[in-house]
């Protein structure tokens, strides 16, 4: 089962989704060293979790997140030596790799301030959902850092195209809810007071399905990055004949014949 009680993040867990959030509204749900190492963790325990299906990444008091804290996280770096900011860098992409991998479709439910590692989790996402007042930015160079941070060079482009990617990622500027799903950052704009409900019910209608097959999904959209056309044509070939052992494929071919909805069981 997955920990449904962290120390420094909101979780709630019912009818197989996460609900997770920063907990710090009063400063718009900065990360901490603490928050960023127990979400690594909690993400990479999630394979094992069968109680969890999807996961929705929500805002707090308004928020989704301002990114990392300026008094715990980035003044401390600014007095560290070489080995200790790579331990740092290379601990917030592994939640980043974490994410990717943790066989569950994850949703960002995104409001108001979205930037820094904030953006990035949200880019991490498979889904992401905005309400109208969403301001998301990748705003490292802002603080006198690379845009390549926690993989956005290699994400954000895929997901926006290079030149929008490449203008982000340059000017550190933030992008409008209306922006974002016009380039296909966000899979849709709804109310603020709708954002929550629509990621549940998104998340609801996931974990209803055949959740191994989504695994395997999820999977492949992660890996197929690497592949040429040929090999992700096999690797495609191999998942899909695995899936086809799965009970939840028999369940589907019954429920065609007897014309009634499928009642996936996730194996």
């Amino acid at each position: 089962m997955a920990r449904p009680d962290p120390e420094h993040f909101l979780c709630q867990i019912e009818n197989g989704i996460a609900t997770v959030a920063l907990d710090r509204p009063e400063r718009k749900n900065p990360l901490t060293f603490d928050s960023y190492a127990e979400l690594r963790d909690w993400f990479r325990d999630l394979p094992y979790a069968e109680d969890v299906d999807a996961v929705i990444f929500a805002p707090n008091g308004g928020n989704f997140s301002s990114g990392g804290d300026v008094h715990d996280i980035i003044g401390p770096l600014t007095r560290m030596n070489m080995k200790e900011l790579l331990a740092f860098t290379r601990m917030t992409g592994d939640l980043v790799k974490a994410m990717v991998n943790c066989g569950k479709p994850v949703i960002a439910a995104v409001d108001g301030v979205c930037v820094g590692a904030g953006a990035i989790i949200a880019m991490a996402s498979d889904l992401r959902i905005a309400a109208p007042g969403a301001k998301t930015a990748f705003l490292f160079t802002r603080v006198g850092l690379a845009g390549c941070d926690m993989g956005a060079c290699a994400i954000l482009p895929r997901i926006i195209g290079q030149g929008r990617a490449a203008e982000l990622l340059y000017t550190g500027r933030s992008f409008t809810a209306e922006e974002g799903a016009a380039w296909g950052y966000f899979n849709r704009v709804v109310p603020a007071e709708n954002l929550m409900e629509t990621a549940q019910d998104m998340a609801a209608r996931i974990a209803a399905g055949p959740n191994f097959a989504h695994m395997m999904t999820k999977t492949m959209l992660a890996q197929e990055w690497s592949m040429s056309i040929e090999q992700a044509i096999e690797a495609e070939a191999q998942a899909q004949a695995i899936c086809m052992q799965t009970g939840d494929f028999t369940r589907a071919y019954d429920a065609f014949v007897k014309k009634e909805k499928p009642v996936f069981e996730g194996e």
